[in-house]
């Protein structure tokens, strides 16, 4: 007996075995259709230039097309399974500071007014191990004295095997500059070079992250008296003034005043006065919905002091208290939480002139690396430069 199978034989069954083979077909006719148009905005998306490893390039792309809360929930996840637990032995030794000088900080002269320098930080966890909180020169020197000074600290007693990162820039010898990227602010023009000018090199001291992406932090964006993103009255504001100051302010409302060189928004200001805002908590969307400010992951943030220096802090496994707390450890009067997330805290010095021996100061393992910035990069950030002879403080684009 044959064992192959027949096809139907009756007219009704041909036509159910028609109608079902028409279901198929339209149903995937279906499903390509549905996919060929993120599938193109995928590829146009990925084919752009862009510094960013195409692994987190995926991830964005997937956030900004209607897929933040599958983002969102897979991060919550996985940082709630790999969160560090409370207590457990402390550290015998700190991690080394990568790239610190063998020499001591160069000495004024007899006759000249020693520089300014901050006063150790204070660890969360007593006795101190050797050199924390004690900051040290690091990068090029500037007119006999170090601006860039960095340290690490414990910052936590719960968790007293996390380490936090702090430099302290001088803003005295520097100026600082702040610079568009590929795709954040997310309009306006003049874009720049989106990386650190060549031009500028010769006096590159450092780099670091800015915040959070528009659509997340919603904060303004203005550079030379271009506001790319309108400023937000209320919200924390790292601001930068034509005779060299800079500050972080409650910003009043309005368009940036003529001497307001550039001004980056993101969140209310998380430290005033030296003390937390009495509104933090780490459960609110207030301070960042992207992950939830409960779940510890990377953050960064910065902050000035008493005499307006910048202070610039990062580490692993950290709330937006936390890092509030970490701020005004290292001295800082007011503050922001800036950008989060293991990629995107980047903090790079140079020992040399044109951006030459650099040094990754922070140790996050995803991220790019060395060349950060000097390569035209997706997000805006910061460059350190040592002061112009004439006191131009605009943000030079060449």
């Amino acid at each position: 007996m044959s064992t192959e199978p027949t096809l139907p034989t009756s007219n009704a069954a041909r036509r159910r075995h028609l109608r079902r083979r028409r279901i198929t077909l339209l149903v995937a006719v279906l499903l390509v259709v549905l996919c060929v148009p993120p599938a193109i905005s995928y590829a146009v998306y990925m084919s752009r230039p862009s510094s960013v490893p195409w692994k987190i390039r995926s991830v964005e792309w997937v956030r900004d097309n209607h897929g933040a809360w599958l983002v969102n929930f897979a991060e919550r996840t996985y940082y709630s399974l790999t969160a560090p637990k409370k207590g457990g032995p402390g550290l015998t030794a700190l991690p080394g500071i990568a790239g610190d000088p063998a020499s001591p900080r160069p000495r004024a002269s007899a006759s000249a007014k020693p520089p300014y320098t901050p006063a150790d930080v204070k660890p969360a966890i007593t006795p101190a191990l050797a050199n924390e909180g004690v900051w040290k020169p690091v990068g090029r020197a500037v007119h006999g004295g170090h601006p860039v000074l960095v340290t690490v600290f414990r910052n936590e007693r719960d968790y007293p095997r996390i380490v936090t990162y702090a430099a302290w820039i001088d803003h005295s010898l520097t100026q600082l500059a702040l610079y568009p990227g590929r795709t954040e602010p997310p309009q306006g023009s003049p874009r720049g070079p989106m990386m650190v000018p060549d031009g500028q090199r010769s006096r590159l001291l450092a780099v670091f992250n800015s915040a959070f992406k528009y659509k997340d932090g919603h904060g303004g964006f203005s550079v030379n008296g271009h506001v790319y993103t309108p400023l937000k009255a209320g919200a924390g504001t790292l601001v930068g003034y034509n005779d060299g100051r800079l500050d972080i302010v409650k910003w009043p409302g309005g368009a940036p005043a003529a001497n307001v060189v550039y001004a980056r928004q993101n969140l209310p200001m998380i430290v005033d006065n030296g003390t937390p805002n009495p509104g933090l908590n780490n459960n609110g969307a207030q301070w960042g919905w992207t992950l939830g400010n409960g779940v510890r992951v990377w953050r960064s943030g910065v902050g000035v002091d008493g005499r307006g220096n910048l202070i610039y802090v990062a580490a692993p496994a950290q709330t937006v208290m936390s890092l509030a707390a970490a701020l005004i450890r290292a001295g800082a009067v007011r503050a922001l939480e800036f950008d989060i997330n293991v990629y995107w805290p980047t903090f790079n010095y140079y020992r040399r002139p044109g951006a030459q021996s650099p040094v990754k100061f922070l140790p996050n393992p995803q991220n790019p690396g060395l060349t950060r910035y000097l390569t035209p990069d997706d997000r805006d950030f910061f460059a350190v430069y040592t002061r112009t002879k004439y006191g131009d403080f605009t943000t030079p684009f060449r």
